[in-house]
């Protein structure tokens, strides 16, 4: 997927969970995916490098990660690894593993609030 596909895959991101519901929150990677049409295979991979770069262009901005609304599937509700590493070199999250995700929660309401 080239830049100008990673932009456009970020747009639908960022409206598709503008307009959740917030009882749907937070939504897998899979179901995001399916619900914006990412083909496979690979899809995940693409989802996840949007969500990177909407990652940076909230904090380019100062907001709120709108990425923390999405979680692994078998991560107990939380993102995937990547997010909270990304997350910390981003200031949003201490570098602490754990810590991170005890300070998740608070992220994601911010983030679910600010739709």
């Amino acid at each position: 997927m080239d830049e100008a596909q990673t932009e456009q895959l970020a747009v639908q991101i960022r409206a598709t969970l503008r307009e959740m519901p917030a009882p749907e929150l937070p939504v897998t990677y899979g179901a995001l995916a399916a619900r914006l049409s990412v083909p496979g295979p690979g899809r995940i991979r693409r989802l996840t490098d949007a969500l990177e770069l909407t990652m940076h262009q909230d904090a380019a901005r100062g907001r709120p990660l709108v990425a923390a609304l999405v979680v692994a599937r078998l991560g107990g509700e939380m993102p995937a690894q990547g997010f909270f590493e990304l997350a910390a070199k981003l200031g949003y999250l201490p570098a602490d593993r754990q810590a991170a995700r005890a300070a998740y929660p608070a992220l994601f309401r911010q983030a679910r609030d600010a739709r």
